[in-house]
């Protein structure tokens, strides 16, 4: 099992680590990480591109100064006082990366999928196996990637509440995603042998077919009520605070 460090207090008195309340007895914890911050500044705030953005901007604008007939000093000048005013635009979108890095974990059990996410209104997203219809898995040279999680027919959860938590560009019918793992290869492979091993044991009880749906994928309940449940049967999530 690999278990993700603690990143914050806001989540210290869980129950159970990433989770809304302590799994079942004869359910394990697989797997547990966080997003990679750096990752999740290129890829969901597209900081290298602003970075890229306001150095055309600096330049086009020492090079008016220029063409106007300005001096090199007044050049230099005109682009200086501009530059804590792009600094601070890049530091609050590396400190929204860092945010959406310390109130996010992923979790895989021997049963299910849950997201614990969210900066301002934290909320547990459970994705059982009986509601995963596939995974895809994004891959990098480095190493890490993203997982893409496919739910079946008739499972929604709305993409606001999934963002950043969800495949780019699918409006329509979002897919959650556990995004910017630092490494993809082992959950993916435990989470591929979980689930067959999910199916295989349905089929073997021969209820596959007997998947609770009466339930809403998106169930929101307070952390405090106690009515939110780890019940394999139904996938919903939990607002914490």
């Amino acid at each position: 099992m690999t278990t993700a460090h603690h990143n914050g207090h806001e989540h210290e008195f869980e129950p159970q680590y990433g989770l809304p309340e302590t799994l079942p007895a004869s359910e394990s914890v697989l797997w547990q990480g966080v997003p990679q911050r750096g990752r999740i500044a290129q890829e969901v705030f597209h900081l290298r591109a602003v970075m890229i953005y306001f150095a055309i901007i600096l330049g086009l604008r020492f090079a008016f100064q220029i063409h106007d007939g300005g001096s090199v000093g007044e050049a230099l000048a005109a682009v200086t006082w501009l530059l804590p005013v792009f600094a601070l635009g890049c530091l609050l979108l590396w400190l929204l990366a860092h945010l959406v890095q310390q109130t996010t974990v992923y979790t895989i059990t021997d049963r299910r999928v849950v997201m614990r996410v969210g900066i301002v209104l934290s909320l547990t997203f459970n994705l059982p196996f009986a509601r995963i219809q596939s995974a895809q898995v994004r891959r990098r040279p480095d190493g890490g990637g993203d997982i893409v999680l496919e739910l079946v027919s008739g499972d929604k959860i709305a993409w606001p509440h999934l963002w950043p938590h969800v495949r780019p560009w699918r409006i329509a019918w979002p897919q959650p995603m556990l995004r910017g793992l630092s490494e993809v290869d082992r959950p993916a492979g435990l989470l591929r042998e979980a689930w067959l091993a999910a199916q295989a044991s349905h089929s073997r009880q021969g209820n596959a077919a007997q998947v609770d749906s009466s339930k809403p994928l998106v169930e929101p309940t307070t952390a405090g009520a106690g009515a939110a449940s780890l019940s394999p049967a139904g996938a919903h999530h939990v607002a914490a605070h």
